[in-house]
């Protein structure tokens, strides 16, 4: 029987110590009987950063592609919102049918997460939505948000795919 295969989508590649996280990951997954697809798994070469970085992003497109899942971390990333790569890789994977789980979901919604100029608008003088939700409502309804670490998440994954919900 093959192991479901999990795409990692997150800011978690830009850690000083992702090696040793990535390594973590798979271990994780190989317990719960999944098998984590990671970005960085394969070496990328080019005679341009812009071959590089194009080469990367396909790799990406062709891992998410070939997994059964997605899991995402949606922490905050340099902000108030998650990492832009990352928010790209799940509507992509929800484009293409697959079920996402997104975790690091902050416990707190919206309105009380980013900072206001004044109520219900954040300092750039832009509407805060105010639906309750720990993240964006197209994430909210797209994902299904855990409000966990990697490891609760992968939890979940195993024994949704195992047919507990």
């Amino acid at each position: 029987m093959t192991h479901p295969r999990i795409y990692m989508a997150g800011p978690d590649v830009f850690q000083r110590d992702y090696a040793q996280h990535k390594e973590r990951i798979k271990q994780w997954c190989a317990e719960l009987g999944l098998a984590a697809l990671c970005p960085g798994d394969d070496e990328v070469t080019g005679e341009s950063k812009a071959e590089v970085s194009r080469a990367i992003f396909d790799l990406n497109m062709a891992l998410i592609d070939s997994a059964d899942y997605v899991v995402a971390n949606v922490s905050n990333f340099r902000g108030h919102e998650p990492d832009s790569g990352t928010v790209f890789e799940i509507g992509y994977a929800v484009g293409r049918g697959k079920k996402v789980w997104c975790y690091n979901t902050p416990q707190a919604d919206l309105l009380s997460q980013i900072p206001h100029a004044e109520p219900g608008y954040c300092r750039d003088g832009m509407l805060i939505e105010d639906f309750g939700l720990p993240r964006n409502l197209m994430l909210a309804h797209a994902c299904e948000l855990v409000r966990g670490d990697l490891r609760a998440c992968l939890a979940l994954v195993a024994r949704w795919h195992g047919g507990v919900r």
